[in-house]
């Protein structure tokens, strides 16, 4: 039986700290803001402690800060994105990274639940970009890591580092020298870079043949009381289906997995009356009844309705989504406001307003 829950719709935020900006999708609503803590102490590798300043979220100008996705490990082990607004530097891609790192300056910004990847201690050394590739290089309590980490570190710095437009692939290092494995468990690194290709909190239960499969990444939802989230995941379909977009949305009503702690609105029985239409850019898709939360006011809910866009958004080339039912698109969301025609991803995904 595909696992499915009722989820509450309710203004709340996650214990972290943001300032107004782009969210989730049909989201303009105010965002309520939290001061850090002014400073963060950390011990540094020859022993002696390092005391970085932190300005709080009254005092930053919205120009001094970059709103900035940093991909953290959540209670259920999940590699899943939190926009948290860092100051603005030269280089945010570097701090962007030391941003990952435990017991360093992210320490008192994490959302309940959450924790950083990289292990304590770990010095981002520098990262270079070039003709699309980001070297980064790490000082060796890199390698500092439990096994059962590894492949989120990698998922968690290349999809951290590729959320920037000159950043297409990742490589990289520790004192220096590229790793061509990751130094723990041993997982093999490409040469040539990794990118989003690798996937991200894969699953791969019940796949029985997997070389007649193809990988996608699709958002389910998390949630933790009244809060929630979502959360990217790479699943395998079969190359009998050659549409990816029909791929997708069949596998956002499948639903994920019972073992996953992930939720999802949609119900079993909603479908594609008409084939999808790609064209510049954008999807439209078509649906039956069954999609609406509401059928007299012709309601989608946006638990529903961002899902579907963060996933086919993922794919190449698609940019935004047109959901129709029945052929038509006047649409209006939980709380009755209309629809846009055209759905765009957010700039940010878990902004920690919904």
């Amino acid at each position: 039986m595909v696992k499915k829950k009722t989820l509450v719709a309710a203004a709340v935020i996650l214990s972290s700290i943001y300032l107004t900006g782009c969210g989730l999708l049909g989201s303009n609503e105010k965002k309520e803001n939290i001061d850090p803590p002014q400073k963060v102490t950390y011990l540094k590798e020859d022993g002696s402690l390092k005391e970085l300043q932190h300005q709080s979220a009254q005092d930053m100008k919205k120009e001094d800060v970059m709103m900035t996705d940093l991909y953290l490990i959540d209670k259920n082990g999940y590699v899943v994105s939190q926009t948290l607004p860092l100051p603005k530097t030269q280089s945010i891609a570097k701090e962007a990274l030391e941003y990952l790192v435990d017991d360093g300056p992210v320490s008192n910004m994490l959302p309940n639940g959450f924790r950083a990847v990289l292990p304590a201690g770990t010095e981002v050394r520098s990262v270079q970009i070039k003709d699309g590739k980001a070297i980064a290089d790490f000082s060796p309590e890199f390698k500092e890591y439990k096994a059962e980490d590894e492949k989120k570190i990698l998922q968690a710095i290349t999809w951290t580092l590729t959320q920037f437009d000159a950043v297409k692939k990742v490589e990289l290092r520790v004192d220096g020298q590229p790793l061509k494995e990751m130094p723990v468990d041993g997982t093999a690194i490409d040469p040539n870079g990794l990118s989003r290709n690798i996937g991200i909190n894969w699953d791969v239960e019940n796949v029985v043949d997997i070389t007649n499969t193809r990988p996608i990444t699709v958002y389910y939802l998390a949630q933790d009381g009244e809060n929630y989230y979502y959360v990217p995941v790479t699943k395998r379909v079969s190359n009998n289906n050659k549409d990816n977009v029909t791929a997708v949305v069949n596998e956002l009503i499948k639903g994920p997995s019972p073992s996953s702690e992930l939720v999802s609105e949609f119900m079993p029985d909603v479908k594609l009356i008409s084939a999808p239409v790609v064209k510049d850019g954008k999807v439209t898709l078509n649906f039956n009844k069954s999609i609406l939360g509401s059928f007299e006011e012709k309601m989608i809910s946006k638990n529903t309705l961002n899902p579907l866009v963060l996933s086919l958004t993922e794919q190449k080339g698609i940019k935004s989504v047109t959901v129709e039912v029945d052929g038509k698109t006047n649409l209006v969301d939980d709380k009755g406001k209309p629809i846009s025609e055209t759905v765009s991803r957010p700039e940010h995904v878990n902004t920690g307003s919904f």
